[in-house]
């Protein structure tokens, strides 16, 4: 299986929020570029699957830099659906935003392949590859070899633990059961 090193749709978002996402930004990107290569390796590659996987990939967490909020799956819908108004791809929020909406869910989303494999993806680089999911050990391992961490995971831990000091009944606001 290859490694999906550029995605101009990917790339072209992320740019856009470089700024916003400072110091984080190619840690973030990484994020993306590993969930979106589990991603593809999950879906049937056609050009609408994986155009829809790296608008999602791009927009899932980035509601924490653009809303300065770590309850950030809301921001991050509404930054997708206004992407894909401004770029004639309405018609496409129905899964996108599914796609971020649950890529969270513990459990599995049988009802849209796009949203289980996104959720799969997200999965995958969350647990540091210890949830495969059927994908090979050693694709994983590429793909974490090619896109290194820089800190994301630290990054989340440390949002995560200043998130709940200030709400401690919604802990983790972005889990789905």
């Amino acid at each position: 299986m290859s490694i999906i090193k550029t995605n101009m749709i990917l790339d072209e978002i992320l740019e856009t929020w470089q700024s916003a996402l400072g110091r984080d930004f190619i840690a973030y990107k990484n994020h993306c570029y590993r969930v979106f290569n589990f991603y593809a390796a999950l879906v049937a590659k056609t050009p609408m699957n994986m155009d829809k996987g790296a608008i999602a990939i791009a927009f899932h967490d980035l509601g924490i830099w653009s809303h300065q909020t770590f309850d950030y799956l809301a921001p991050s819908e509404q930054l997708a659906r206004e992407y894909l108004q401004h770029h004639a791809h309405a018609a496409w929020s129905n899964d996108v935003i599914a796609m971020i909406t649950y890529h969270h869910k513990v459990r599995a989303y049988p009802n849209n392949p796009l949203v289980e494999a996104m959720r799969k993806a997200d999965w995958i680089d969350v647990s540091l590859g210890n949830l495969r999911f059927g994908l090979d050990k050693s694709f994983i391992q590429s793909v974490k070899e090619s896109f290194p961490n820089r800190g994301f995971h630290q990054r989340l831990v440390a949002l995560s633990a200043k998130h709940v000091s200030k709400n401690p009944l919604k802990p983790l606001p972005m889990f789905k059961w």
